[in-house]
Order: C-alpha cells, then structure tokens, then sequence
C-alpha cells in the first residue's frame, strides 16, 4: 500500500486539488477571492483555483501527522515572515479561518472526522482518497 510520505508532497498536493475539484463537495467561499492567506502577506493569492490546492495541503498534512492537529497547531503551520520594512522580520500565523473553514468543508465531505478537545484526524474514506492518489502518482514516477 502506497502512502502520502512515499511520493512527492507538491505531485500529491496537485492530484488532489484536481480530485477535490471533480467532487464538487468542497466549494470556494464568495469571499475568498478577497481574502489574504495571512497578515504576512500583501496580496490574495493570484492563482483562481488556490482553495483547492489549500484544501488538499491540508488532507496531506493531516494525513502524515501522527496525532489530531487543532487549527492553532495548522496557523502555526501555514504561517510565515512579516516583512517589516526595516525592522527585522517576524514571524505570523496563518489566517484560522481559512483553515477552519476549509476543515467544515472536509468534515462535510466525509474525509475528516472531529476528536472532541484533540483535533482533526482522517476518516477511512480520507485515507482512502489520499491512498488511491498516491498509487496513481507512483505508478506516473514509475513509468
């Protein structure tokens, strides 16, 4: 069995925006093409299709991690560097409402389930999602 740590992290993130897109259960929020990903950050993202390509970064992350993750352990993750001019740089977490967001539309979907008080953990029919794409792109390397 192929797993999400065996092939390349941004193959996989690509294969299952494109999956997530095609299941039509996980949809872009009307306010999302106004909406910077962090403070660190001076613009929205420009590529029209960025939530999806988030979404799946997200299943992948929860997939490879060992124990739930909460939304602060995730803002911390998509976090980053706020330029401050002058002023050494600092670092920002990551927009929570994206990522919570994000994690209703998955819970939705039936690929994530909630551990009350812990975090996010992948559902049977998550990991099967990310197993089934991983074997795809193994077999795509392979050739």
């Amino acid at each position: 069995m192929v797993t999400a740590k065996e092939v390349p992290a941004d193959k996989l993130i690509e294969k299952l925006a494109e999956r997530l897109k095609k299941m039509q259960k996980i949809e872009i929020p009307a306010w999302a093409i106004y909406m910077k990903t962090g403070v660190y950050n001076e613009l929205p993202p420009s590529n029209e299709d960025w939530w999806y390509t988030r979404v799946a970064s997200l299943l992948r992350k929860i997939s490879i991690a060992e124990e739930p993750l909460g939304i602060g352990t995730l803002k911390t993750i998509y976090g980053g560097k706020k330029r401050n001019g002058t002023r050494p740089p600092n670092f920002r977490r990551g927009s929570g409402s994206i990522i919570r967001k994000a994690l209703q539309q998955l819970e939705q979907a039936g690929l994530v389930t909630t551990i009350p008080g812990k975090g996010r953990r992948l559902s049977p029919a998550g990991q099967g999602l990310i197993d089934e794409v991983s074997k795809e792109i193994l077999k795509e390397i392979g050739s």
